[in-house]
């Protein structure tokens, strides 16, 4: 993909790239709306990914061009860098700009052709994975150093620019991965530790088909769900935070919010519980309990089904397909309201999952390209050799 990225770059802005940066996409394993509380969360980076061929300017204008089509976009890194209308593709590459002018205020330009090959709207961070590699696009062009932990911070603010108010999981996945391993991610205080997969371990990723586009229909849904959990813990917490709660007393607020009207206390209930799930598979990775972690991810999508209600009609079937075609374990991924579900299974029983899925769940919708794969835990974005 690099070297016909290059070539494609060169037909376009009339010289070679000065590099290519890739961002890869990701996974989420177990640990869903709850970064946005400072709580734990443990996805993976997967081998989808997207990649900027880049040639570095010396005015302040971005040109940035994708080879899938999408309209050539042009802006100046002036601040405030205005955004384009809702939903924009170019609005990721100013999210970026944008974040990085208010620590470098003489950021100078770059030319990007963006090439990539994560599912749009499908709950695998095409959206973060674009806003990072756009961020590091312009670090390298400006020859500045970079920390992942600390730019996976700046750019979980930046991304707030298209409307998303989400945490810091995508970004920190994206830019601390680490190959063959989940990573294990703390906000209170941070850290992030790869915990190794087990050598028989896989996770297959199905598309439901169903777009779940946070810039578009769905982020006001998502937005509210987070809403909706804040006043809870308002409610029944006051300045308490949720870091705390399921710290010292997980059981003491569950039974403190049975009184909330139930659109609060579904949400808070999923908080506290998939928190607990989380700090669970983790242990039951490192110990190679199967069985476990697939109990522990049918848990967590009854809660973001009948809980938190992120998820549908076509992601509920998924998952049942998953389980009935032998799958460990299985569960919505990502923000919900459509995109994928992740499959737990085996690399030897992986084959005939998938196979399964293409007779049951796709055969009345048939996929796309990488409507189902296996993902590959890999390491985390940055500057192509």
């Amino acid at each position: 993909m690099s070297e016909s990225l290059r070539r494609s770059f060169e037909q376009r802005f009339g010289a070679a790239p000065l590099g290519v940066i890739r961002a890869p996409g990701r996974v989420n394993l177990i640990g869903e709306h709850t970064d946005y509380h400072g709580l734990p969360v443990f996805p993976m980076a997967i081998q989808r990914e997207i990649r900027i061929a880049f040639r570095a300017r010396r005015d302040r204008t971005v040109r940035l061009e994708s080879v899938s089509g999408f309209e050539p976009r042009t802006f100046e890194l002036f601040s405030p860098v205005p955004p384009y209308g809702a939903g924009d593709w170019g609005n990721y590459a100013k999210a970026a700009a944008q974040e990085l002018l208010a620590r470098y205020p003489a950021l100078t330009g770059a030319d990007m052709l963006v090439q990539g090959d994560i599912p749009l709207a499908a709950g695998l961070s095409s959206s973060s994975a674009l806003v990072v590699a756009c961020a590091l696009v312009l670090l390298e062009s400006n020859s500045i150093a970079w920390d992942p932990a600390e730019l996976a911070g700046w750019m979980a603010d930046g991304e707030r620019y298209v409307g998303t108010q989400g945490g810091g999981m995508d970004q920190t996945v994206c830019l601390c991965a680490r190959a063959g391993c989940a990573l294990k991610i703390d906000f209170t205080p941070f850290a992030a530790t790869p915990v190794p997969m087990p050598p028989d371990w896989v996770f297959v990723v199905a598309n439901s088909l169903v777009e779940a586009a946070k810039a578009a229909g769905a982020r006001e849904q998502y937005n509210s769900r987070r809403r909706y959990s804040h006043e809870a813990l308002r409610r029944v917490a006051g300045e308490r935070t949720y870091p705390e709660l399921v710290a010292t007393e997980p059981d003491g607020a569950l039974a403190a919010a049975a009184s909330l009207p139930e659109d609060l206390r579904g949400p808070f209930r999923h908080t506290i519980t998939e928190a607990v799930r989380v700090e669970k598979a983790v242990a039951a990775m490192r110990a190679g309990e199967f069985a476990a972690f697939g109990r522990l991810m049918v848990a967590s999508h009854e809660s973001l089904r009948d809980d938190l209600r992120v998820s549908c009609r076509e992601l509920d079937e998924l998952v049942s397909c998953c389980l009935e075609g032998g799958a460990g374990g299985a569960r919505l991924t990502g923000a919900g309201f459509g995109g994928c579900v992740v499959a737990l299974s085996t690399a030897q029983r992986a084959p005939s999952l998938v196979e399964y899925l293409l007779r049951s769940f796709y055969a009345s919708r048939p996929p796309a390209p990488d409507s189902v794969f296996v993902a590959q835990p890999c390491r985390g974005a940055g500057l192509l050799p």
